[in-house]
C-alpha cells in the first residue's frame, strides 16, 4: 500500500529528534537515519556560506532541514539545504510546507546516495531551478539543472546566480572539502 503525505506527517511528527527523516516521493517512504559528523559539518559550512551571501542579495532564505517541502502533491522531501525564495518565504508565514525552491542540495552518505541520486532528483529537476548533490568522497558538486539530461560536475569554483541577484554565490569547492576533511 502506498502511503499518503498524511501518513509520513504523522510519522514526522511521531520523530521528536528528527531522525529518522522520512521523505515521500513518487509514491515511496524514504527512510534515512542520521547523519554522521563529516556530514554535518558539510552542511553547516555550505549552509553559512549560503546565508552570508543572501544577507547581501535578499533573494531567499537558506534553511537546513528538517522541514517540509511539497513541490507537488502527496511528495514531502527533506533537502539538507535549501533556498526559498523571499516570495514563499512571506507566504510561510501562515505556516508550512514550502512549495518552491531557488536550491535544493542533498550532502551524499552511504545511506542516502540511491535516494538523493535516484529517486529524488527527477522530482527536483521537475521544480527547482538547480539541485546540487554534494558528494564529499569524489571531492566535488554535481550541479542538475532543470530540463538537462547529465549533471555539471564540479570540482573548483561553483558559480550560482538566482534570479534578481546582482553578484554571484561563488564556492571554492577544494577548499570546501578539505575544510569539511580536516575538521575530523
Amino acid at each position: 500500500m502506498t502511503p499518503t503525505a498524511r501518513e509520513v506527517r504523522a510519522l514526522i511528527d511521531e520523530s521528536p529528534l528528527a531522525t529518522p527523516r522520512y521523505e515521500l516521493v513518487d509514491g515511496e517512504l524514504l527512510v534515512t537515519p542520521s547523519p554522521v559528523s563529516r556530514h554535518q559539518m558539510a552542511a553547516a559550512s555550505l549552509l553559512f556560506a549560503l546565508l552570508t551571501y543572501l544577507e547581501r542579495e535578499h533573494v531567499g532564505h537558506a534553511l537546513a532541514s528538517p522541514c517540509d517541502i511539497e513541490l507537488e502533491p502527496e511528495s514531502i522531501t527533506q533537502p539538507d539545504i535549501f533556498v526559498v525564495p523571499s516570495a514563499e518565504w512571506r507566504r510561510l508565514a501562515g505556516g508550512l510546507p514550502v512549495r518552491e525552491l531557488l536550491l535544493a542540495i542533498e550532502i551524499l552518505s552511504s545511506r542516502s546516495s540511491r535516494h538523493d541520486r535516484v529517486r529524488k532528483r527527477p522530482l527536483y529537476q521537475r521544480h527547482v531551478p538547480e539541485y546540487w548533490i554534494v558528494d564529499l568522497d569524489a571531492r566535488l558538486i554535481e550541479r542538475w539543472r532543470m530540463g538537462e539530461s547529465r549533471a555539471e560536475p564540479v570540482t573548483t569554483s561553483l558559480e550560482w546566480r538566482p534570479a534578481g541577484a546582482a553578484t554571484p554565490f561563488v564556492l571554492d569547492v577544494e577548499r570546501y572539502v578539505d575544510a569539511v576533511f580536516n575538521d575530523e
